[in-house]
């Protein structure tokens, strides 16, 4: 069984249960059925982590147009991911040296 989308539903819920993993699986409107207080401070506090995922696989697929399969192989796809990965470091490097810096 595979996970499906990255919003709460039956299947990924007992995907996890199964497994016996925690489900940090962020919470989705249904039409007419606004979410909960509590429910929409959770999706706060997992949207910060899924943020920063998030924002790492989207600089790799528009700026090295990642996402998409140059080679056959796992050990070729392993690779093209690994030097995506190190392009967008080097890439973000300036900025996050720059952050850090003291006035």
């Amino acid at each position: 069984m595979k996970l499906y989308k990255g919003f709460k539903s039956a299947k990924n819920a007992a995907l996890l249960t199964n497994r016996k993993l925690k489900n940090h699986i962020l919470k989705k409107v249904k039409k007419g059925k606004p979410l909960k207080e509590s429910e929409k401070r959770f999706n706060k506090l997992e949207g910060k982590t899924r943020f920063k995922v998030e924002r790492t696989f989207g600089g790799i697929k528009s700026w090295f147009k990642g996402g998409r399969a140059r080679y056959r192989g796992i050990n070729k796809m392993h690779t093209q991911n690994l030097m995506e990965a190190i392009c967008y470091n080097l890439y973000r490097s300036p900025e996050v040296i720059a952050s850090n810096c003291k006035n």
